[in-house]
């Protein structure tokens, strides 16, 4: 599969590093490296970050917040997570514009397709932020729907494991590692690639997901070479 042009999602608790709150410098920094090289080597490559690491929409529901609000503030929580990462990438030498799906100047600049699809055949990152700007949908289903909205030739997912297993490779040592699966049998047998609103958009949309273990210094770029790295979930049965 050749990658011209990339959604890569990140979760905010990678941002903070081993501890997953807060914001870790060195892996921010890691992470701006590997994408950046990936820019530099002619890869267009939008981003969208989750808020995990600083606050979480659900978990705030449990302690008490509204449900609405507490999804708010978990949208904001990915706009100081894509700030940062914007920071570290422009002293990559990389240009990086934040964009917000909620109007947010000018700290960022609001989300429109043309706009992001400007940077990124300038050259430059476009991170974009805020969820899909309406509560109820995780950072997994505005990656979707952005991977899309540009036409990406895939979204990768980076994460802290290095791709879909069989069941929790935590707790089962004999957990089966997939090289590659289809759509329906992840659904058929419930492994949590994605959120099923993320998932379903991305089968409906003939749009590939990549499952890759982030934390790893160059899995990034081997992916990018065509290298097997992590789990390729797609309509191929």
């Amino acid at each position: 599969m050749e990658l011209k042009r990339v959604l890569l999602k990140l979760s905010g608790e990678a941002m903070g590093g081993a501890d997953g709150i807060g914001l870790n410098a060195d892996v921010i920094k890691s992470y701006s490296k590997e994408i950046a090289k990936a820019v530099k080597g002619g890869v267009q490559v939008a981003i969208v970050v989750g808020g995990g690491n600083i606050f979480r929409g659900l978990s705030g529901v449990d302690a008490g917040y509204d449900r609405v609000k507490g999804d708010q503030m978990g949208m904001l929580a990915t706009v100081i997570n894509s700030m940062a990462l914007s920071s570290f990438l422009k002293d990559c030498g990389v240009k990086a514009e934040v964009f917000t799906s909620l109007p947010m100047e000018p700290v960022a600049r609001y989300y429109a397709k043309e706009k992001a699809m400007e940077v990124l055949n300038g050259g430059g990152v476009a991170i974009i932020a805020g969820g899909t700007g309406n509560p109820f949908f995780t950072t997994d289903s505005a990656a979707s729907l952005r991977a899309c909205e540009i036409g990406a030739d895939a979204l990768l997912k980076g994460t802290k494991v290095d791709g879909v297993y069989d069941s929790d490779p935590k707790k089962n040592p004999n957990a089966k590692r997939y090289e590659s699966l289809s759509f329906t049998k992840a659904l058929a047998d419930n492994l949590k690639v994605m959120d099923q609103t993320a998932f379903a958009l991305c089968k409906d949309n003939n749009m590939p997901i990549i499952v890759f273990d982030m934390t790893n210094p160059e899995n990034l770029t081997k992916l990018l070479a065509g290298e097997n790295v992590g789990t390729v979930v797609s309509n191929k049965e």
